[in-house]
């Protein structure tokens, strides 16, 4: 079964592909505190159809091409501008 990840499209000036951000909060060994994790995965889109700020699902699939390891599967939210 294939990893499946949530996260927000940072960059779409590739053709074909897109930067998907990850965040999650990872807590500190010592100090039981918790931080960011950002970690940036480049993800196919045959169809260039997803935006920068649209939050999607993403598959990890055979490799693309050296980085590309990820496809989009579907598309949760639309970006929506801060008035």
């Amino acid at each position: 079964m294939a990893r499946k990840l949530q996260g927000i499209i940072v960059s779409d000036k590739m053709n074909k592909t897109r930067v998907v951000a990850i965040v999650r909060l990872k807590k500190h060994p010592r100090y039981k505190k918790y931080y960011k994790v950002t970690r940036r995965f480049k993800v196919h889109d045959e169809k260039n159809e997803y935006k920068t700020g649209e939050r999607v699902i993403i598959e990890e699939m055979r490799p693309l091409s050296r980085e590309k390891r990820w496809i989009i599967k579907g598309l949760v939210e639309k970006f929506k501008p801060q008035a």
